[in-house]
């Protein structure tokens, strides 16, 4: 059996993190709160009329420096985004974010498509899984991770939702289409989460310092975590329990 140490969610896809010691699912959805929005660049096709690939967005793997930001969104919908180089800005995303954009400029490649719109799709987070999904890391999976890469790093790099502890390392790749309890909810891992150079930023600093995505290849893959559909709703809070059944 293994426990939840923290949840996480990030309101505006790949643009800032969310400590939260509560959360309730509801099935057939991404966790509230995460990835609600996300940022279009000029040569995107999304509209918002559905559910989109990564590729279509301004995020950690072309633009380091978002992999610095941190996030805060409260019950008004109002989002506060937090950079080391850019201060703070809150803004509603549904509305003009015409500020956003200016603030963000900074940081952005001057060679990448720049920011252009925020894209929004009712009652789906825009999860890089064509279905709406859930994350469960685990922590010894981290450590392994750690382990062969000779440093620690912060478990931020996977910008995952639930964070287990109690499990041997890459024991969660064993759950694929198995029914897992934690807390009140249930989820069915259906998918490993493939990574990609984003992983080698400093949640801290937006630098690339560390070369993640080879330690993965050292255990003959480029995963890490587990995409899981909520069967079942309920409440999961720091220290519920997570078991398969």
């Amino acid at each position: 059996m293994a426990t939840v140490t923290s949840l996480w969610r990030h309101p505006i896809k790949s643009h800032g993190r969310e400590n939260v010691a509560a959360t309730t699912l509801i099935a057939g959805q991404t966790m509230p709160g995460d990835r609600v929005w996300a940022v279009a660049h000029e040569a995107s096709k999304a509209d918002g009329s559905e559910w989109v690939s990564c590729a279509n967005f301004n995020r950690v793997s072309k633009v380091p420096q978002l992999m610095a930001m941190t996030a805060k969104l409260d019950d008004a919908g109002i989002v506060t985004l937090t950079h080391p180089k850019l201060g703070e800005i809150s803004f509603n995303p549904d509305d003009d974010i015409a500020e956003f954009l200016d603030w963000v400029r900074p940081i952005m490649p001057q060679d990448r498509a720049q920011s252009k719109r925020m894209v929004k799709v009712p009652n789906r987070g825009m999860t890089d899984s064509d279905f709406p999904s859930v994350t469960l890391c685990n922590i010894a999976s981290h450590r392994a991770v750690e382990r062969a890469l000779g440093m620690d790093v912060s478990v931020h790099r996977w910008r995952g939702n639930i964070w287990l502890d109690g499990l041997a390392a890459w024991e969660e790749f064993e759950w694929m289409g198995k029914d897992v309890r934690v807390g009140g909810a249930i989820l069915r891992p259906l998918e490993r989460t493939d990574r990609c150079p984003a992983t080698n930023t400093n949640p801290e600093t937006g630098v690339r310092d560390a070369d993640v995505v080879s330690a993965l290849d050292s255990f003959g893959h480029r995963d890490f975590s587990v995409r899981a559909q909520v069967i079942q709703g309920g409440l999961i809070e720091l220290g519920s329990k997570a078991e398969l059944i």
